[in-house]
C-alpha cells in the first residue's frame, strides 16, 4: 500500500486526444508536497507517512508544530495529513513527492470538502420528487410530507431525511482517471467530479477497487529521483571555478602572444637586409 499526495484543486480546463476529442479535467496542484514524520509498528502501533504541503507562515503556526517541523527540517505547511502505508513503501522524512507518483490511465480516489449549499429543502438535498402538482394539493409542493408514525413511537427518528445544512461535508469520490501529469509544474489532471471548491485541499490515493498498474514508482514519485529533461539549461559550475579557468586561459594565451611579437620584428629585420643586398649589388 502506497502513500497518497496532498493537492490543491487549482479549477476546470480540457486537454485534446490524438483523435481530436476534448476530455474535461480538473487540475490540481502539488505545493512542496514533503514527508513530515513517520509511524511504525514498534513506536506507534501503526505505519503511516505524514505528509505536508503548501506554505504556512511562522507567525500563525502554533509552537507544537515549529518544533513538529524543525524536528523534520522542512518549513511550516499549511495541510498536514496521513496516509496508512505498508513497511517496505515507507518514505524518508523531508522528500518531496513528485506527480510522477501518478500516472496516466490509473484510477485514483479522492477525498475532500464538499462545497457548503446552505439549508437546501427536501427535494434538492435528498433528491425526493415532491407531492402532486394537480388539484387538492395546496401550497406543498416541494414538501417532503409526513415525518413520523403514530402516537408509538410518538417521535421523529433520528438520521429521517428532511430539509437543513446541505454540503460541506467530508466526500470521497472513486474511481477517477488520471488524464495527464506534468511534472515540471507539479500538476496532475484527473477526469471526474472531484469534490471541493477551488483552491481547496484534495487528498489523492490509489484507487481501493481497481487493480494497481505494474509501472507505478515504489515507494512513491519523488523529486530527487526525476532525471533532468533533455534540452533544460544544467547546473552553473561555481564562480571560483569559472575565474580559475578563465586565468588558465590568459595564463596559456600570454607565451604564444609573446612568441609572435618576436618573430614579427625578426622577419622585418631580414626583408631589411634582403633590400641593401640588392642595393650592393646594383
Amino acid at each position: 500500500m502506497r502513500s497518497g499526495l496532498i493537492v490543491q484543486k487549482v479549477g476546470m480546463t480540457r486537454l485534446f486526444t490524438e483523435a481530436g476529442k476534448h476530455v474535461p479535467v480538473t487540475v490540481l496542484k502539488l505545493d512542496k508536497c514533503q514527508v513530515v514524520a513517520q509511524r511504525t509498528e514498534e513506536k506507534d502501533g501503526y505505519s503511516a507517512v505524514q505528509l505536508g504541503s503548501g506554505f504556512a507562515k511562522v507567525k500563525r503556526t502554533s509552537s507544537a508544530m515549529r518544533g513538529h517541523f524543525a524536528k523534520a527540517k522542512v518549513e511550516p505547511k499549511r495541510r498536514v495529513a496521513e496516509f496508512r502505508v505498508s513497511a517496505d513503501n515507507m518514505i524518508d522524512v523531508g522528500a518531496e513527492l513528485s506527480a510522477s507518483h501518478f500516472i496516466e490511465g490509473q484510477k485514483v480516489d479522492a477525498t475532500g470538502v464538499s462545497i457548503g449549499k446552505g439549508f437546501a429543502g427536501a427535494m434538492k438535498r435528498h433528491n425526493f420528487g415532491g407531492l402532486r402538482a394537480s388539484h387538492g394539493v395546496s401550497i406543498s409542493h416541494r414538501s417532503h410530507g409526513s415525518t413520523g408514525q403514530c402516537q408509538d413511537p410518538g417521535k421523529v427518528f433520528k438520521g429521517k431525511k428532511m430539509a437543513g445544512h446541505m454540503g460541506d461535508s467530508r466526500v470521497t469520490i472513486q474511481n477517477l482517471e488520471v488524464v495527464k501529469t506534468d511534472t515540471t509544474r507539479g500538476l496532475v489532471m484527473v477526469k471526474g467530479a472531484v469534490p471541493g471548491a477551488k483552491g481547496g485541499w484534495v487528498l489523492l490515493r490509489d484507487a481501493i477497487k481497481r487493480p494497481l498498474p505494474d509501472d507505478l514508482p515504489y515507494p512513491a514519485g519523488l523529486v530527487a529521483d526525476e532525471a533532468p529533461v533533455e534540452g533544460e539549461a544544467t547546473e552553473e559550475a561555481p564562480a571560483e571555478e569559472v575565474t580559475e579557468a578563465v586565468a588558465e586561459e590568459v595564463v596559456d594565451a600570454a607565451p604564444a602572444e609573446e612568441a609572435a611579437a618576436e618573430e614579427a620584428p625578426a622577419e622585418e629585420s631580414a626583408a631589411e637586409e634582403a633590400d641593401e643586398d640588392k642595393k650592393d649589388g646594383e
